[in-house]
């Protein structure tokens, strides 16, 4: 999961995780868990990897493999929204991540001043830079949990249909994954695909 600091990252997978608000500090590399998705999907386990700009060059070595990529960002900090249009736009430039589902989270929606889903779009010019992509923008607030387990089961279906299109051919019962931030390990047989 991708964000600049201060976007919620961390927030919102605790109240993924515990189902609760839970207070935070500042990532400083970065925290694990493991997400069930109840039958949507196969379990997630999370890697939320710190946003400041000392860590930002290390995301490049989590693209490989990736099926959905998720990008937080804090709706109601207009100040920074150039800075987040910046990174998302270079980590979407990465070969490795060339036509892969994008999941823009606008975060914070429950503050004063947020900009919607559309209004976040428009800023993040993601229009122009997401032609080969599937990608939507949905809102969520990680302090209070709105949004979040339908914004995560979009990321489970997208996942699983990405799993589908990849998997044929693989002799594999095992497919291991290092998915933008999500690892994934799972039995293919656990997989049901139409």
């Amino acid at each position: 999961m991708l964000g600049l600091d201060g976007s919620g990252k961390t927030t919102l997978l605790y109240n993924l995780k515990y189902s609760e608000h839970v207070v935070t500090v500042p990532t400083v590399g970065f925290n694990v868990e493991m997400l069930e998705t109840k039958g949507q999907g196969p379990e997630l386990t999370v890697w939320d990897v710190g946003g400041q700009c000392g860590m930002r060059p290390q995301w490049r070595h989590h693209y490989a493999d990736t099926g959905v990529l998720v990008f937080v960002v804090d709706s109601g900090d207009v100040r920074r929204l150039d800075e987040a249009r910046e990174e998302l736009h270079q980590v979407l430039r990465c070969p490795n991540l060339r036509s892969i589902a994008l999941i823009v989270l606008a975060n914070k929606q429950d503050l004063p001043g947020a900009l919607s889903p559309a209004q976040l779009g428009l800023r993040l010019d993601l229009r122009r830079v997401c032609v080969d992509r599937v990608w939507f923008v949905h809102p969520c607030s990680a302090t209070s949990g709105m949004g979040l387990e339908e914004g995560f089961r979009r990321v489970a279906y997208l996942l699983k249909t990405w799993l589908k299109q990849t998997s044929k051919g693989f002799p594999e019962t095992v497919i291991r994954l290092k998915l933008r931030y999500f690892a994934f390990v799972t039995m293919r047989q656990f997989l049901r695909f139409g």
